[in-house]
């Protein structure tokens, strides 16, 4: 069976393109490959090391959101990356062999350092986090990687780093990951926009149904639909996006003519979307309830899921270890 490793950044609760991006293609992985699923908090310290007071409690908040989503600790290995040094411990070596060029051509960092404002990124682990996750990669020897397009050339370097250790040390030690394409979630936040914590127009797992109706009612339609009377655009507007999604052929289609024969006002339209998207939440507000009950299972899922990687890291460590001559 082959090996998955993938993981999530704790940097604030999870939302519904966390959901249709990630969490669903993870749910089928669970079923048909070995899958470590990681807390990256060490990544998220990246970004928010002026002020890392959040991590803790948004790596327990994703955990529940995961479990409340569908992920199954009986099949998969949920684990805080943090608790287990060796990741840090294989990047560090791994940095050592990793030529710098590699890193200052990477078309995310460069991107990154031009559009993210308000933080100084210009820092060692900002320039070197995908020798970690290179490192998150391989210590588990993980044979595949979900990712989506704009993540391959990250993967590409672990790639690199594999084949440079295996040159260095004459010893085919790592698997070359493979990609595991995973459809871009095509959906916008309430505005329009990419949907992002950072932007304030998302709808997350754990909202409230009253909260998650209040975000639909407050989404973009079809700007150049004045009046009710008025035949509206759906391609335009984002409310028939979400239908497209979250709705079978037959209703789109019935809310396509709606929308341009002027036959339904986009404030009903709205009502309307609100209530199926309240009803396809209502099976994780469910599970998150029974979560909840039970203050002790989050706890206990975690310390498995940290033995079983433990157990999986350390290995490899000592491995790498002895084929470095370094002492153990």
């Amino acid at each position: 069976m082959s090996r998955v490793l993938s993981g999530m950044r704790p940097t604030g609760p999870l939302h519904l393109g966390h959901l249709l991006g990630a969490l669903e293609n993870w749910i089928h992985l669970q079923n048909t490959h070995e899958c470590f699923f990681m807390v990256a908090d060490l990544h998220a310290l990246m970004g928010e090391y002026e002020d890392p007071r959040e991590i803790e409690k948004n790596s327990i908040a994703m955990v529940i959101d995961w479990l409340a989503s569908g992920i199954d600790p009986e099949k998969s290995t949920i684990f805080i990356q943090s608790q287990i040094p060796e990741h840090a411990e294989l990047a560090l070596i791994l940095g050592m062999l990793t030529p710098l060029g590699w890193l200052e051509r990477n078309p995310t960092y460069k991107e990154q350092l031009r559009e993210i404002k308000g933080r100084d990124l210009t820092t060692y682990g900002f320039l070197g986090y995908p020798v970690l996750q290179a490192a998150d990669i391989l210590l588990y020897k993980a044979d595949q990687v979900p990712v989506g397009e704009d993540q391959l050339a990250h993967l590409e370097l672990a790639r690199e780093i594999v084949r440079r250790f295996k040159r260095l040390y004459k010893k085919d030690f790592f698997p070359e990951p493979t990609a595991l394409l995973t459809k871009e979630a095509r959906i916008l936040g309430t505005d329009r926009r990419k949907m992002s914590k950072s932007y304030g127009n998302a709808i997350h797992l754990s909202d409230a149904p009253e909260a998650a109706r209040k975000k639909v009612q407050s989404m973009i339609t079809d700007p150049a639909r004045v009046k009710a009377s008025d035949p509206g655009h759906p391609d335009a507007c984002n409310v028939y996006s979400y239908y497209k999604i979250f709705s079978d052929d037959a209703e789109v289609k019935a809310v396509y003519d709606w929308c341009a024969g002027a036959k339904k006002g986009c404030t009903d339209c709205k009502k309307t979307f609100a209530e199926i998207l309240v009803e396809t939440l209502k099976p994780i507000h469910e599970r998150r309830a029974k979560i909840a009950a039970d203050p002790a299972f989050v706890g206990k899922i975690l310390k498995k899921g940290r033995a079983r990687a433990e157990a999986v890291a350390r290995e490899t460590m000592g491995q790498v270890k002895e084929l470095l001559h370094l002492a153990k």
